[in-house]
């Protein structure tokens, strides 16, 4: 009798072009560099790829968590994957029998196990940027967040809003030239939460003929609007006149949006983000951290606080924001009108003419012994926004800070990203 010929099925990870806005968070998620992309679509290597999930939790979007049955030896090429408009449909003669299911199928079909144990994991000592942590923020919000609604608009069915205000918040002196924007969405429906996105989709097509993809942009406004009782939101935007190695380009998006004038109509999918969304209970602190445009969800979570001070509620805010000068610092003006008992707020400036440079992990040394009474109170929530680079300075003034008043960081560190209290969004 013959034995049964073995069929090796992968279930294979894969991208939807269609729900993707390329934000590179799954690039730089990856522990094993299985996800890359090319001018068009972020795609995942089936030769690569081992379904640990550390790309999944982070995805503002959801469009890293799809998956197709297919036969190993005729897995989806890279370059079928660059050419992909939208995913294709599962072939329904390809199953995963358990009997031929590959190791790597089988890690797979466990996603739901593989997730949980990403998110959950408690090692106290698991060391920063070790195997067991991959995913270096929560990927749960905090347990008071309200509920947030995602992706009520999709590429294929965006909606629009009108311009409604366009402002240079940088000083005209300075290179960096970031503008306020106000968008209306008149009686279209778009409910959105502090720490939430949307995304932007710019007239006209690449140089290939493809239509532009979606752009991302943080919120700057909190959940009523703008305007309180309005539908509307505001965005903070920064005009891209170079690339990341420093060669002069146009960013596409940035540079549409920074144009735009009142009364122009864009188009609009979101809203994105189930995570990165701040606390309702009365009581908690929020310990804010960022540089630049970073500062959008900031100002959006402050402007909450502001029209909701509740009487008798303890919760404190503290802000670290940075920026080269006093100039390039959005929002400068208003942010120094607020009241002193109603935020600490800490600036630091890098390129200050005659002064040495300054950053906001030296800001946050100086006021070690502040931000460790946050550190131990069990209802302080950290969020961090701003550019990459920032991210590791960040954790590790955290660290030091934490050891230097006896708490163990390993374990706070594990124990804020189980609790939903430690949000990194850095690009």
């Amino acid at each position: 009798m013959n034995a049964p010929v073995s069929v090796e099925i992968l279930r294979q990870h894969l991208i939807d072009p269609e729900i993707c806005i390329r934000c590179n968070t799954c690039e730089e998620t990856c522990p094993v560099d299985a996800i890359t992309h090319d001018g068009v679509n972020y795609v995942v290597k089936a030769d690569v790829c081992n379904a640990c999930m550390a790309c999944v939790p982070p995805c503002p979007t959801g469009a890293i968590d799809n998956w197709r049955n297919v036969l190993k030896a005729e897995a989806y090429s890279i370059d079928e994957q660059f050419g992909w408009d939208e995913l294709p449909t599962q072939n329904p003669t390809v199953g995963a029998p358990a009997a031929y299911a590959t190791p790597a199928a089988s890690t797979a079909s466990a996603g739901v196990d593989a997730l949980q144990a990403a998110a959950t994991q408690i090692d106290g000592d698991a060391a920063p940027g070790s195997g067991s942590d991959l995913v270096r923020g929560a990927t749960v919000p905090p347990w008071s967040a309200a509920r947030p609604y995602v992706q009520l608009y999709t590429h294929k069915a965006p909606t629009t809003a009108t311009v409604v205000g366009n402002y240079r918040l940088t000083d005209a002196s300075t290179e960096s030239d970031i503008h306020h924007i106000v968008l209306d969405f008149g009686t279209m429906p778009f409910p959105v939460l502090e720490g939430q996105s949307i995304g932007i989709l710019p007239p006209g097509k690449s140089a290939d003929g493809r239509t532009h993809h979606a752009r991302q942009y943080s919120v700057a406004s909190p959940r009523d609007g703008e305007r309180p009782g309005y539908n509307n939101v505001s965005l903070t935007v920064k005009r891209v006149t170079r690339d990341y190695s420093g060669n002069a380009t146009d960013g596409v998006c940035s540079n549409y949006l920074c144009d735009l004038k009142k009364g122009d109509v864009v188009s609009v999918i979101g809203p994105f983000g189930n995570t990165f969304l701040m606390p309702n209970h009365p009581n908690s602190h929020l310990l804010m951290i960022c540089t630049g445009t970073g500062s959008a969800p900031m100002r959006a979570m402050t402007e909450y606080r502001r029209r909701r001070r509740l009487k008798g509620a303890t919760g404190k805010l503290m802000l670290f924001f940075g920026a080269r000068t006093q100039q390039e610092l959005p929002y400068f003006g208003p942010l120094m009108n607020l009241p002193k008992d109603f935020i600490d707020t800490n600036l630091a400036f890098s390129r200050t003419p005659g002064q040495p440079k300054r950053y906001v992990q030296d800001a946050m040394r100086e006021r070690a012994v502040d931000v460790a009474q946050l550190l131990k109170d069990g209802n302080t929530h950290i969020y961090v926004c701003g550019l990459k680079g920032m991210e590791d300075g960040v954790l590790q003034v955290l660290g030091e800070i934490a050891q230097a008043h006896g708490m163990a960081w390993d374990a706070l560190w594990e124990r804020l990203k189980r609790e939903g209290r430690l949000h990194l969004e850095t690009y």
